[in-house]
């Protein structure tokens, strides 16, 4: 068609944010919550009957608040049947949030005659459910989608594609993906839920066991997380604010923190030693020397030392980098790909929905 402009999206649907990476060079994100308003007057006050990420979070004791992505996926999508009053209502709220993200990059575009195309990175090992969840969900909104894994985005943004191994430590979901030129099979990659979110809850945990006098929530002990998280033996003490009885009180949480933080290397480094051992053994030391965090998680002060210590322990040697833009490598990455898929693949696909 003659007036036919084609936008492309990269989209990072995840649990903690939604990142949206576009091909008229914007990018920006959102976390990921939903608010519904609880009544008129709470409507009158935000100017809406929904709002999103930091917004829906500051007005949450004023709103119905949601998230719907849990452990990397849409709630409820592994058994739809079992839930499906809640699998209806998540698939709804995150149709509000998919529509809100590109809402923000097309707000200065015509859209007649406007194609959005996109890519959206899932989990490692998302199950079919899990995708045709995510398909459901851009219904209408964009007009042709791709699901990937959310480890080979971060790859294919960095042109890391031949004898890498990514991981994308995100809230959700720590995914592992060795990559050898090809489009990575079940056994190149790894999924553990041992994760920001599993972080945030055993800090919470551990802070209530040692200070049974503080008043906080799940959400304060995460973005403190985000700010001072580390993994090193050694380093300045660190506290944290948290009111007791309405006064502010400073806490040491240096030991908790590391302890909280310290929860996802097991798995992270198993996870390494497993898809190094089942490597062509011509190209280990290769893999072994392309080791590449990703993903909130990965700006964790120490982890790569950390990593990199475990695997001279027991691989005789590793090396680990980390992304420039951790919070956008996947987006950006699945942006890469939508541009680069020739208008063949789009309309083949088109044809089989």
């Amino acid at each position: 068609m003659e007036n036919t402009r084609v936008l492309s999206v990269g989209i990072d649907l995840g649990t903690s944010r939604t990142v949206i990476a576009c091909s008229n060079g914007i990018r920006t994100f959102v976390p990921s919550y939903v608010g519904y308003a609880k009544d008129a007057v709470t409507s009158k006050m935000l100017g809406s009957n929904v709002i999103f990420g930091e917004k829906a979070l500051r007005y949450k004791m004023a709103v119905d608040l949601y998230r719907p992505i849990k452990q990397g996926v849409i709630q409820y999508s592994d058994d739809p049947e079992k839930h499906k009053k809640e699998y209806e209502k998540t698939i709804s709220v995150s149709r509000e949030l998919i529509k809100h993200v590109i809402s923000l990059v097309t707000m200065d575009e015509e859209t007649d005659g406007l194609i959005v195309r996109g890519v959206i990175g899932a989990p490692a090992l998302a199950s079919r459910r899990n995708k045709n969840a995510l398909l459901e969900i851009t219904r209408g909104i964009m007009d042709d989608v791709m699901i990937v894994s959310e480890p080979f985005t971060v790859a294919y943004g960095l042109n890391r594609l031949y004898n890498s191994l990514i991981i994308d430590i995100g809230a959700g979901t720590v995914d592992l993906c060795r990559m050898q030129g090809t489009i990575p099979s079940e056994e190149d990659q790894i999924t553990t839920l041992m994760a920001g979110d599993h972080v945030d809850q055993v800090f919470l945990n551990l802070i209530k066991k040692k200070y049974k006098s503080a008043n906080f929530t799940v959400n304060m002990v995460k973005k403190f997380k985000e700010e001072n998280a580390f993994v090193s033996a050694h380093g300045e003490r660190i506290s944290i604010v948290l009111p007791v009885e309405g006064k502010p009180v400073g806490h040491d949480v240096t030991d908790e923190l590391r302890k909280a933080c310290r929860e996802i290397v097991p798995d992270i480094v198993n996870g390494i030693k497993k898809l190094v051992a089942s490597f062509n053994p011509e190209f280990q030391d290769e893999l072994k020397a392309k080791i590449i965090l990703a993903g909130g998680g990965s700006q964790t002060i120490g982890l790569k030392k950390e990593i990199e210590g475990y695997m001279k322990k027991t691989l005789g040697y590793g090396k680990v980098t980390k992304v420039d833009e951790p919070l956008y490598a996947g987006a950006n990455g699945a942006l890469m790909l939508a541009k680069d898929m020739p208008d063949e693949y789009w309309d083949e696909l088109t044809s089989k929905s």
